[in-house]
């Protein structure tokens, strides 16, 4: 046989081993090999790369570039193939670089000549844009499903603690008493952001962008349309050029990734602070917690300090993954490989950390009476009395001082303003009366606050139903 003859499909994987293609003369080194593989981890795309080529496979049997025998050949073939992952049983060979040529290859063995038909029309550019689609919106899908079961947890737990009272803070200094309940909500709108965030970025990653092949299109009579309806997609990407590079929607998912991150880690940062005996609002079941080596009283909030640290990493994933795309011309380059283990890491930190958290809250022990007590410490009903003198005529400014001036008073007595007499407080002011004392009490505070978006006992019940009316099902 000549020299210049090409080798077989067959022979191109095993030669991958020596070298990439008849175009090399010399072998990639081992070190390369293992610089460059991917299949380590873009492995966990396998049944995604699968899902994409039975469309691909289908839509070449619509328009006549393969035959009917092939497609059925391919499915059957990728139907074994799934099996063998399922099982444990594939084989992957770093030599082969990434899950695509992995599966291909054992195609090839499987059905012959059939398989080698397969990769017609397309390229590894579109075909790896598109399994990253595919995963990433059953990721996101996962995530909203998650998403919702936390705003449920948190309305049922509010419902529950509806008229428990705990001081507002600003600057976690005593500021205004609130209910728990509200307080919980605060964390169910911060989710439900996140969830519109999430559904915001799947309408763009729901795009297909196979079909560009390596950057231009192909010469194939394709028919991108029949693939996107077969995989679900609203769309297809409309310029081969950015189908192939783009990584928006990768960069979209880890900065929404980030504030949900973010958002775990200021409840938790909350709840080791509500755990601490300084403060004693809540306890945590004991499956969240470890204890101490050597310290055999401890009981220490490791699932919300862990989930506060993982924060700072999926936030670097995001930067990474900007750094990654700034500098890169048109159209695919080999720095894209870099996108996968920092996204991976994002939504699988999500996906846990969300799971934990769902099931976190169902274990919240709430002790009201600190909580109470608490409220109780800072003149937390200030404001109430300022206010009660505006609504009888004094200039919010003038009230402000005439308050200020009876706060100083209380902390000289030591006590609080709900504990002055109606003589010590007709002093500041002789316009106050003994209707002074409802307004000055915890429950008339928060009581008086019932409008939308108050702390009122009422409107947290009104706002947690409407959060669970809106995640069932």
């Amino acid at each position: 046989m000549s020299t210049n003859t090409p080798p077989s499909s067959q022979d191109q994987f095993a030669n991958k081993a020596m070298a990439w293609s008849a175009r090399f003369s010399e072998p990639v080194s081992d070190l390369v090999k293992r610089y460059t593989a991917s299949v380590d981890f873009d492995k966990r795309m396998a049944r995604f790369d699968i899902q994409g080529s039975l469309a691909h496979a289908s839509m070449l049997a619509a328009v006549g570039v393969i035959t009917e025998q092939d497609k059925a050949d391919i499915e059957r073939g990728m139907s074994q193939i799934l099996d063998e992952i399922a099982q444990g049983q594939f084989q992957w060979l770093l030599d082969l670089e990434d899950v695509h040529l992995n599966i291909e290859k054992r195609l090839v063995e499987l059905i012959g000549d059939a398989g080698k038909r397969l990769h017609t029309g397309r390229s590894r550019n579109d075909q790896v844009a598109t399994d990253i689609r595919l995963w990433l919106r059953n990721e996101i899908d996962i995530a909203l499903d998650l998403l919702a079961q936390m705003q449920r947890k948190l309305a049922e737990l509010a419902l529950a603690q509806a008229d428990t009272i705990l001081p507002g803070f600003t600057h976690l200094q005593v500021a205004q008493p609130v209910t728990f309940g509200h307080h919980l909500l605060a964390y169910a709108e911060m989710f439900q952001r996140d969830a519109e965030r999430l559904q915001d970025c799947r309408k763009r990653v729901n795009r297909l962008p196979l079909g560009a092949a390596a950057l231009a299109g192909t010469s194939y009579p394709i028919d991108r349309e029949m693939v996107a309806k077969l995989l679900d997609f609203d769309d297809v990407c409309r310029n081969s050029l950015d189908a192939v590079s783009d990584r928006d929607f990768a960069i979209e998912f880890c900065a929404a990734a980030a504030l949900i991150m973010t958002h775990i880690s200021r409840f938790s940062e909350e709840l080791v602070l509500w755990m601490s005996p300084r403060v004693g609002f809540i306890d945590l079941a004991d499956r969240f917690c470890t204890g101490s080596s050597i310290m055999p009283q401890k009981k220490n909030p490791d699932v919300p300090e862990l989930a506060r640290g993982k924060t700072g990493r999926v936030n670097g994933h995001l930067i990474a993954l900007l750094t990654l795309m700034k500098g890169q011309p048109l159209a695919y380059n080999k720095d894209n490989q870099e996108d996968k283990e920092g996204l991976f890491d994002s939504a699988d930190t999500i996906r846990d950390t969300l799971t934990i958290f769902v099931d976190l809250i169902s274990g919240i022990k709430v002790k009201p009476e600190a909580m109470r007590a608490a409220a109780l410490q800072g003149f937390a009903t200030a404001t109430d009395l300022a206010d009660y003198l505006v609504k009888k005529g004094l200039p919010f400014r003038d009230a402000h001082e005439t308050v200020a001036l009876a706060v100083r008073e209380c902390e000289q007595l030591g006590c609080d303003l709900a504990d002055l007499n109606l003589e010590q407080l007709q002093k500041f002011d002789s316009r106050i009366e003994s209707d002074i004392f409802g307004v000055l009490t915890l429950e008339g505070s928060v009581a008086s606050r019932k409008h939308i978006g108050g702390t009122a006992p009422e409107r947290v019940r009104i706002e947690a139903q409407r959060i669970l009316d809106r995640t069932q099902g």
